[in-house]
């Protein structure tokens, strides 16, 4: 996994926490990353329809309540995929060697089982608990 999805969830509660709209080079600087970068993480979250532009100005807006967001749809989002993968499994193993002709069924159960708990995991924590805790962590009060 690359850094797309802990860039989305920053560029998130930027969205939210801002009190003044945000171009995609302010969210650079905050993100410590180029402002092209940022369009492109922009551009997977528009096309999830987690956040959507301002008509004739810049900026952007959450489509939903920070609580309505979980981690797994922003998952998603910037992975461009419909299921958790993590895991991916060598090819071509020894078809003769006792090891190599059940390896693959084997770590697909085993991968399949954390994937699944990962995304029951990520589905329960919310954009909301990630702007709580980091208020938590600054010592901040909201």
């Amino acid at each position: 996994m690359d850094t797309k999805f802990s860039v989305a969830i920053h560029i998130l509660v930027m969205i939210t926490e801002s009190e003044k709209s945000l171009t995609s080079q302010a969210l650079a600087i905050s993100v410590g990353t180029n402002a092209s970068y940022i369009r492109k993480v922009i551009g997977l979250l528009k096309k999830s329809e987690l956040i959507c532009s301002y008509q004739g100005k810049s900026g952007y807006k959450l489509t939903k309540a920070p609580n309505q967001i979980s981690l797994l749809d922003i998952y998603y989002a910037t992975q461009e995929i419909d299921r958790v993968n993590l895991f991916q499994i060598h090819q071509n193993p020894n078809e003769s060697c006792p090891v190599g002709k059940y390896i693959e069924n084997t770590l697909k159960l085993i991968f399949l089982e954390v994937e699944i708990h990962l995304a029951k995991e990520m589905s329960s924590q919310t954009l909301e608990d990630v702007i709580a805790t980091l208020y938590q962590q600054a010592k901040i009060a909201r």
